[in-house]
């Protein structure tokens, strides 16, 4: 009887890993531990790909928040968002892999919204220079798809909202079931949920939540306006 093909999810630890490991998938989902598969060593991660043989490798594994932590930690943020992308990248063509890659809203300029996956990009943070960085890797790999997200935890995190930062947050359950049609798809695609304010997004759930605003100072860790066109998405959903 022929095996079920599987696929190996990087970071299952996270914020969106752990969402997506209560999910329904049409492939057996593998989230192997640090110790086994470690995204800094390119042998841990040879080693680990090699026996299990998916044909398919989710990498969420890699640093995001706090955000700040990109500006002071520099050395961190490479070796775990670029180098430990390109390690990824490499194995997965070294064994025709399939490799999907989630990256951020934020490496678009973020200042007039409305982005299209053809659109330059010009991050505005270390983080999503970081983001950029992995995505320069996975580009050389074409049996690749990288997801340029924009989603967050339910409910709202915090306590207060930006009302002057324009985004396209998405609950996790909600993107896993866009996701769940875009795993044999390659190449780059946004998504997200519909342009609005991060105010706006976090009071449907919370009416309670506090509206701010950004300054000025503190937009190079988060654009004004990432915003994504999903014209693309939409001629597959």
């Amino acid at each position: 009887m022929k095996k079920k093909r599987k696929i190996v999810v990087t970071g299952g630890t996270g914020r969106f890993g752990s969402v997506l490991k209560k999910s329904k998938f049409n492939y057996p989902l593998i989230f192997p531990k640090k110790n086994n598969l470690n995204i800094t060593k390119f042998e841990s991660v040879k080693k680990y790909l090699r026996k299990t043989r998916p044909f398919c490798l989710i990498h969420l594994a890699g640093l995001s928040r706090p955000m700040v932590v990109h500006e002071k930690n520099i050395s961190k943020s490479i070796e775990l968002n670029i180098m430990g992308t390109s390690n990824i990248v490499r194995v997965c063509e070294l064994y025709n892999i399939k490799l999907i890659y989630f990256s951020t809203s934020y490496v678009y300029p973020g200042k007039k919204g409305n982005y299209k996956e053809t659109d330059p990009l010009l991050p505005s943070s270390n983080y999503a220079w970081s983001k950029l960085g992995g995505e320069s890797a996975v580009q050389m790999y074409k049996n690749s798809l990288i997801i340029r997200a924009s989603m967050t935890e339910k409910p709202f995190v915090h306590k207060q909202a930006y009302a002057n930062v324009i985004t396209n947050f998405i609950y996790h359950e909600d993107f896993i079931k866009i996701f769940k049609k875009l795993i044999h798809k390659k190449g780059v695609f946004n998504v997200g949920g519909p342009t609005n304010s991060v105010y706006n997004f976090a009071k449907s759930n919370n009416p309670k939540i506090k509206k701010i605003f950004l300054k000025n100072k503190k937009r190079s860790l988060m654009p004004i306006n990432s915003s994504m066109n999903f014209s693309k998405l939409k001629k597959f959903i």
